[in-house]
């Protein structure tokens, strides 16, 4: 494992990396409150509303990410031509991402999703969007800011959570654009909507997306995931089948497990040391082993990096980020 000064030295490296994000942008909205009686019009409890707060989400949470550890990033999305949208736009221009990408749809609104916290307890989410394809006009254009931007960049992540801009079709031609400039490419698989994923430098589905992506049954998870049999034969389908060069799987309390083609699978144990909100955690995970294969760590520190940039953020209330100075403070003594 490497010393504190080749960590260091690797996350200065993440300053000078060039980042595209390509897939659905989202406005993530917290309503704070406290609940203390209930209402005489149905048994549902009132909640008094005490402040709310907003966060870019989907894939504008991954370009805030990498934002966060240092990266230059574009981002590629579609906005509708509403409050919400200017909203979204405004907060990542105010973290210096580039929104040249983000396409306005008169026809659509931006996606916003609303969580309730009452006490520190989520009661409720809502959810305003809408799931339907984006016009082949507004398809073309961004694949042609795609294809415009690509050979720029050091790698493209895409985040699909299927609300009508990524399609197999506009997919394999990012990808290919991609392949033809040398660019590295990351996806995060989303189990409501089904994408082949063929020839992309690393995956990093959670455990249920894994066994979805290989059309198979999940089961019961292992303490230990190298004793989890099933777990291991999907990680090795998934190789196979997608011809992916690193297929990293999130597994949550039991860390992380990296599956590459000719190598024994490698488990990277949980680095979180208190769970207080896990959502965006894998936003956290693919940008930071995208920025460490990037940086040119081996892809075992790669994932190693990601363990733990994602055992912060869940440490944190909201879609949160993780900083270099707070990985380089977590690293265990053996990795510094």
């Amino acid at each position: 494992m490497l010393s504190a000064a080749q960590w260091k030295a690797a996350l200065r490296r993440f300053a000078r990396l060039r980042v595209l994000v390509i897939g659905d942008v989202m406005l993530d909205q917290y309503v704070f409150g406290r609940v203390s009686r209930i209402s005489p019009e149905a048994p549902v409890p009132i909640m008094d509303v005490q402040g709310d707060k907003f966060f870019p989400g989907g894939a504008s949470n991954v370009a805030r990410n990498l934002r966060s550890l240092g990266a230059k990033v574009v981002a590629l999305g579609i906005l509708g031509a509403d409050a919400t949208g200017r909203t979204l736009s405004r907060a990542l221009r105010e973290q210096g991402v580039d929104v040249a990408g983000l396409l306005t749809d008169r026809e659509r609104p931006t996606t916003l999703k609303t969580r309730v916290v009452a006490q520190h307890q989520q009661v409720v989410r809502i959810d305003r969007e809408s799931r339907l394809p984006i016009s082949a006009r507004l398809r073309a254009k961004a694949l042609a800011f795609a294809r415009r931007v690509i050979p720029r960049m050091d790698a493209v992540i895409f985040e699909d959570y299927g609300k009508g801009l990524i399609g197999q079709e506009f997919l394999d031609a990012c990808v290919a654009a991609a392949g033809r400039a040398g660019v590295a490419t990351f996806a995060d698989p989303n189990m409501h909507h089904r994408l082949d994923y063929l020839g992309l430098t690393g995956i990093t589905p959670n455990r249920a997306e894994a066994f979805w992506m290989a059309r198979d049954a999940a089961t019961d998870a292992a303490a230990d995931p190298l004793l989890d049999r099933p777990l291991l034969a999907v990680g090795e389908r998934l190789l196979a089948t997608t011809r992916v060069a690193n297929v990293l799987v999130t597994l949550g309390e039991h860390g992380m497990c990296l599956f590459r083609a000719g190598r024994r699978p490698h488990h990277i144990p949980t680095a979180a040391q208190e769970v207080f909100d896990v959502s965006g955690a894998g936003d956290t995970a693919i940008s930071a082993f995208a920025l460490g294969i990037g940086a040119g760590l081996d892809p075992i520190e790669a994932a190693f990096l990601a363990n733990h940039a994602a055992g912060i953020v869940v440490g944190k209330a909201g879609t949160a980020t993780a900083t270099p100075a707070e990985l380089l403070a977590r690293l265990p003594p053996r990795a510094r």
